[in-house]
């Protein structure tokens, strides 16, 4: 029997099969399709429906196509679909949504009004990591994607420079390649984590002929978070650690403390965000307690605050 198992297709992207599925298919008598996959997708694989018949009772040189999850795509043999094939199922739906007769509120958003959500999901994945819960990560980087689909999906609608998710995944391809030709090139060889982030500046600065060592710092980050970035940044162009910010505000300590956790080798938006967390988890335990001891969290006095702060 040259096929007893199931080859598992994108349900709205049958074009995406496994490499190893197509000398079957060039030599199959009969292609049957499980129902669960609707019938453009049946049509354009050219099969026939599928009664549910025991796979390994069809006869020799009989495919079958079912879509992920089908109890028969975990079948001995089964081709699953490319590494990478699901996304093709994102765009679709995202296409979906954004297409006339799809969602009205998915159809008037622009690249500004989605920036909220751009940067709050980017905070709920930080905090999914931070949290080490595998379900939320899952879940938060989902979201994150979602929010690059959704701009590709608006900029190939711009009249002028339109462009969408292909050439977005492209130029991400060529800058990886690009930047590691170490292991896509010949010749250049990189031993240490260190000298592949120097190679990577060198690069970078290359490719993007930049005038000053802080073009491409967005400074619309958090401010620890921007000062850190900056202190990095000239520090690597050779500025001497007495030119950082020196006077006595608030704002230029803040920026001296990023500055030098930063060179020391720490990250000092994260180091902050910890003791910030730390500090939410006393002041819930604190209002916690004296909610059990019947007082009204909303109105501690400092004694009260005293009294039920946690010890560390």
């Amino acid at each position: 029997m040259i096929v007893s198992a199931a080859v598992v297709v994108c349900p709205r992207r049958v074009a995406v099969l496994p490499a190893a599925a197509v000398p079957a298919l060039r030599t199959a008598d009969a292609v049957l399709a499980a129902p669960e996959l609707d019938e453009g997708t049946a049509r354009a694989a050219g099969a026939a429906p599928w009664d549910g018949t025991d796979p390994a009772a069809l006869p020799d040189r009989t495919v079958l196509l079912v879509p992920a999850g089908h109890p028969a795509a975990a079948g001995p043999g089964a081709l699953p679909p490319p590494t990478g094939s699901a996304l093709l199922d994102a765009v679709a739906v995202m296409d979906r949504l954004r297409s006339p007769g799809g969602c009205p509120w998915d159809a008037e958003q622009t690249h500004e009004s989605l920036l909220r959500y751009l940067v709050e999901e980017c905070y709920e994945l930080y905090q999914a990591i931070e949290d080490a819960d595998r379900d939320e990560l899952r879940e938060e980087l989902g979201d994150v994607l979602l929010q690059v689909l959704f701009h590709a999906r608006v900029a190939a609608e711009c009249p002028d420079t339109p462009f969408g998710i292909d050439e977005v995944a492209t130029g991400l391809v060529d800058k990886l390649v690009g930047r590691h030709p170490h292991v896509f090139a010949q010749g250049e060889r990189v031993r240490t984590a260190a000298d592949q982030d120097r190679r990577w500046d060198e690069l970078k600065r290359a490719e993007k002929q930049r005038d000053s060592s802080v073009d491409g710092v967005a400074t619309g980050q958090p401010a620890v978070a921007l000062a850190a970035k900056l202190a990095s940044r000239t520090a690597k162009a050779g500025l001497p650690a007495d030119l950082l910010p020196a006077g006595e505000e608030p704002g230029e300590t803040l920026f001296r403390l990023a500055a030098a956790a930063q060179l020391d080798g720490g990250d000092p938006e994260a180091a902050l965000r910890a003791v910030a967390r730390a500090f939410d988890a006393r002041v819930r335990s604190a209002e916690k307690a004296a909610a059990a001891d019947g007082k009204d969290p909303h109105t501690l006095t400092p004694e009260d605050w005293r009294h039920y702060w946690p010890v560390p």
